[in-house]
């Protein structure tokens, strides 16, 4: 008997019809029954099961952030010398913390060691090899920092507390320890204990982040005491003359010995601070990746090769040997007299201008090529690319609060000294550069390297489509993506959507016949080594631009045109607040496009 109008009358028929489905539509088949509540595959445990782990993501990162908040009100009493908070109390609840990470990270270690026969599935677009490299080095200079501290500390020993010799050491060890836990379970996804182990994890992340806002305070610090001191030189005396020394109130021996170290010790500070900054977003892909479950297609292995970027390089390694003699001349003529200074901003500014402009020719290319040679974008879950992209745009935010600033108080100012003229379209420029650079790169990231399979892309499709986690097995799939039977690949109730219809198609002819006449010029391996020099030139200019406010070259300061319009106190504020995301971020830039030159 027939099952109903529109039924097929036989399995047979059912089959037929499935098969007759054109090759473009993938027929969706009926849901499968429901399964036995005593089957381990039912829906209904794995649900409850989620529940405790969201909550213990909650309870981790609400605890987290009252340790920042806490964190953060000890740095300020102590920044703003509130009664009974003095630089020893803020060291102790650092050194606690520190401690208590340590202990974690100790116990991990042990409890993994014991559990080394076992099969632990790994995150393989975390902890980059490269990204774990750059961490090492700057941890070896933290390091470096810290001895230097124990050294200060001797030297000031009769005035010193105890803690301030206790916090360098600790920090040494902490650091140490940390290289090696990041370096062995960077890429962990943590499948046992995973309600301690939250909790492990985000305190970590916090406690560097603490870290790494008291070297800002610290450095800021500096940074303000020079700037006051070259106000009172260029006669601005009125202004401030309140400096926020913070010297030992005793003598050190040797006097020079003592005083080399106390500036070699705010030279390393960008070092440091760089280095508790990607500690911590490296401890914050293995918090999101706690209970996560991954695909079983992995990514391929990425492959740097260096050969054909002489181009880029060269223009690269050229704006880098230009930074630095600008930065040094900076550094001598600024304070000296105010046409000294006043000579010294322009040059900086037109440097600035002419790196910005080819940056952003640069961008604009590498973005263009990428408009005319469509692509299909990698969609898969990746908690680690997608902190990347959020860092990305967040901290060029600080960069944009100082240009806007600087515009603002250009328009407002009652008289414009000359060198306001090259200040206007520099903050214009900084602020068009990163965007247009934030393009090039998110888009890059999010491009399907090259040499990936055409069934891992589908089985993709198949899971953006269903908008599970499950993946599809890829030994169902056949060289083009089809199942064994020749029917469209589907498992349960994926199915492949029609991408296009008939005038889609049509109107992708049109693209495609004007992409192939774009890209006459760029076949084979041109295109690739174009955007190779491009990648390679950007991630040196971002190196470049990272040098001046690292060490002290800031126009945002000097210029002294923001502070008559805003106010000096509220512009320093403003200062101090943005400066290290606008430095953290051309850092940042840097590693974003070394991994985008591995893919490309």
């Amino acid at each position: 008997m027939p099952g109903g109008p529109g039924a097929p009358s036989s399995p047979a028929a059912s089959s037929g019809s499935s098969r007759a489905a054109p090759s473009g539509i993938a027929a969706c088949p009926p849901s499968p029954p429901p399964l036995a509540r005593g089957s381990p595959q039912a829906s209904g445990p794995r649900r409850g099961a989620s529940v405790p782990q969201k909550l213990a993501e909650t309870l981790s990162s609400q605890y987290g952030l009252n340790v920042f908040v806490a964190g953060l009100l000890f740095l300020l009493a102590w920044a703003v010398h509130a009664t009974g908070v003095g630089k020893s109390d803020l060291l102790c609840v650092l050194t606690a913390l520190m401690l208590l990470q340590l202990l974690w990270m100790l116990w991990y270690v042990g409890r993994s060691y014991m559990q080394r026969r076992l099969i632990r599935p790994k995150d393989t677009h975390a902890g980059a090899r490269w990204l774990r490299g750059s961490i090492t080095l700057f941890a070896f200079i933290t390091v470096i920092l810290g001895c230097l501290k124990v050294a200060y500390f001797i030297g000031f020993s009769e005035c010193l507390s105890a803690t301030e010799g206790v916090f360098p050491v600790t920090h040494a060890v902490h650091t140490l320890l940390q290289v090696y836990f990041l370096w062995g379970h960077a890429k962990d996804i943590i499948m046992s204990f995973k309600t301690l182990e939250r909790f492990g994890v985000i305190h970590s992340v916090f406690t560097n982040l603490l870290l790494w806002a008291n070297s800002v305070l610290n450095e800021s610090k500096h940074q303000l005491n020079e700037h006051k001191e070259r106000l009172i030189t260029l006669g601005f005396g009125n202004i401030t003359i309140v400096l926020d020394d913070h010297t030992p109130q005793c003598n050190c021996t040797p006097p020079a010995l003592c005083s080399a170290l106390s500036h070699g010790i705010y030279y390393l500070y960008p070092f440091n601070i760089e280095y508790q900054i990607l500690a911590s977003t490296m401890l914050y892909v293995l918090w999101k990746n706690i209970g996560r479950r991954v695909d079983s297609s992995q990514h391929q292995k990425m492959q740097c090769r260096f050969d054909g970027v002489l181009v880029g390089s060269v223009l690269g390694l050229t704006v880098l040997a230009a930074t630095i003699a600008v930065v040094v001349v900076y550094m001598i003529h600024i304070g000296r007299s105010k046409s000294k200074s006043e000579s010294a901003l322009i040059m900086f500014y037109l440097y600035a201008i002419t790196v910005l402009l080819l940056m952003g020719a640069a961008g604009l290319v590498g973005s263009w090529i990428y408009r005319v040679d469509e692509k299909s974008l990698d969609e898969s879950k990746n908690p680690a690319r997608k902190l990347d992209v959020d860092l990305l745009v967040a901290t060029a935010s600080g960069s944009w609060l100082l240009s806007w600033g600087s515009i603002l108080a250009i328009a407002c100012a009652e008289t414009r000294p000359p060198y306001t003229w090259y200040n206007l379209p520099y903050s214009v420029l900084v602020i068009v550069e990163k965007y247009v650079q934030n393009i090039f790169i998110i888009e890059s990231v999010h491009l399907e390297p090259e040499g990936v399979p055409e069934d891992v892309r589908t089985l993709r499709v198949v899971t953006v489509c269903s908008g599970e986690a499950a993946a599809l097995a890829a030994s169902t799939l056949g060289s083009q993506g089809m199942a064994q039977d020749g029917s469209p690949a589907v498992n349960g109730n994926l199915c492949l959507q029609q991408r296009c219809g008939k005038e889609d198609q049509e109107s992708g002819w049109e693209g495609a016949t004007g992409t192939t006449r774009c890209l006459d010029f760029l076949q084979g391996g041109m295109k690739r080594r174009l955007l190779r020099n491009i990648t390679a030139f950007l991630f040196l200019c971002n190196i470049s631009l990272w040098i001046p406010p690292a060490f002290g070259c800031r126009p945002e300061y000097d210029n002294g045109l923001e502070e008559i319009v805003f106010g000096f106190e509220p512009w320093i504020i403003v200062v101090n607040l943005a400066m290290p995301f606008s430095i953290f971020y051309r850092m940042h830039a840097a590693a974003a496009l070394f991994e985008v030159y591995c893919k490309i």
